[in-house]
């Protein structure tokens, strides 16, 4: 791993800054674009056909698309020498049918998608074209790839295929966000996600009542789920988000189902919730007439990265060099559910940055803030370049 502070007095390093400084409007309009190119989770392939036709457009090597719609591509280096996977989420939250078009206004750009994650996958192409135009030779192989899958139930599922496909090929991997410029991710927050389904007998509301409801069993196995304690180091959380089921207001419902989100840092600590939760299932299936099923539809592994680690400090000497702090972005590390999440848990060094600031993510107001992109670029190509070193 390469000293940033060294980078940065190479000439070519420095005409690479320079060029992404002047280009950061390009940058934005790509991101522009990619947000207004709808894609919900599952349904990523209209916005991953424009990336992985920008990145042939680019001259990378290898471009491809895998069989659930990650996009790869790859900046050759010139030497054998470690390299880095830089990974960008193209998913969103938002379903089909949602209207985008993006707006501007006193510095800032408002679209649903636009911080999470379109500027990201942006500043892939970005990074390319001005190593490109400056003529940056790098030892390692850059790695650029689209991911499908990040956001709510599409658990990580396209970074889960990048890593076995390409895990043993490279050094590093940095996932890339809109949101939280200055922030460092060093923990990985797990999390196990359930569907809990209750069926019981039913029938009419008048004429079968005191029949069990699965509805009313759901409520008190619910209750009893909110009622629990956690503890708050390691921080422990869970959360009922959605719930349904039932045929009618006059039926007493034979079917009823809720989501279930349990987080935490520390495996462990995870563990022991999903067993107390599972304990109550338990004791709700020994109820006459009722059952209760629990269905695992999310595990996100926890993760860890010490705060020497060399990647840890790369990106904490980009930060600096950058002036960060200087313009108002705090440099810390902090922890969060991401791309990083499957790499970091395998042991492969791996981090999180962000890009610029902003608001209202996952939200029809969602915007960020433009002036900060300029130093996110630079923060990216610098931690890149701390990587695969220049030749």
């Amino acid at each position: 791993m390469r000293r940033v502070s060294d980078l940065v007095m190479k000439s070519p390093v420095r005409a690479a800054l320079d060029w992404l400084d002047g280009h950061v409007e390009d940058a934005v309009a790509d991101a522009v674009t990619v947000c207004e190119i709808p894609a919900p989770t599952f349904h990523e392939k209209q916005r991953a056909a424009w990336v992985a036709e920008r990145f042939a457009a680019l001259g990378l090597a290898d471009v491809a698309m895998d069989e659930i719609g990650n996009v790869y591509g790859r900046r050759p280096g010139a030497a054998r020498a470690p390299s880095i996977l830089l990974a960008a989420h193209t998913d969103t939250v938002f379903p089909a049918g949602t209207a985008i078009q993006v707006r501007r206004a006193e510095g800032r750009l408002y679209g649903p998608g636009l911080i999470d994650n379109s500027i990201a996958v942006a500043s892939l192409l970005a990074l390319a074209r001005a190593l490109d135009a400056t003529q940056v030779k790098t030892k390692g192989d850059v790695w650029l790839v689209a991911t499908v899958g990040e956001e709510g139930l599409g658990n990580l599922r396209g970074i889960r295929a990048v890593v076995e496909r390409l895990g043993e090929r490279v050094a590093a991997v940095v996932a890339v966000e809109g949101q939280g410029l200055g922030k460092v991710y060093n923990r990985s927050i797990g999390s196990r996600r359930y569907q809990i389904t209750v069926r019981a007998p039913g029938g009419h509301s008048w004429g079968a009542f005191g029949n069990r409801s699965a509805v009313h069993e759901l409520f008190k196995l619910g209750a009893a789920i909110a009622a629990l304690d956690v503890p708050t180091a390691p921080k422990v959380t869970y959360n009922i988000g959605v719930v349904g089921g039932g045929t009618s207001v006059n039926s007493i419902a034979e079917e009823a189902y809720c989501l279930l989100d349990m987080r935490s840092g520390d495996a462990g600590a995870l563990d022991d919730l999903e067993a107390r939760v599972m304990g109550l299932v338990q004791q709700a299936n020994e109820v006459d007439d009722v059952s209760v099923t629990p269905t695992l539809i999310g595990d996100r592994p926890a993760g860890f990265m010490v705060e020497d680690a060399p990647l840890i400090q790369a990106c904490f000497e980009a930060l600096t060099l950058i002036g960060a702090e200087a313009a108002g972005h705090a440099i810390k590390l902090t922890e969060g559910s991401t791309d990083a999440n499957i790499p970091m848990s395998l042991g492969i060094p791996s981090t999180c940055i962000a890009l610029t600031t902003g608001g209202g993510t996952h939200t029809l107001g969602e915007y960020m803030d433009v002036d900060p992109v300029r130093l996110g670029l630079r923060q990216l190509l610098l931690v890149t370049l701390a990587v695969v070193d220049v030749a």
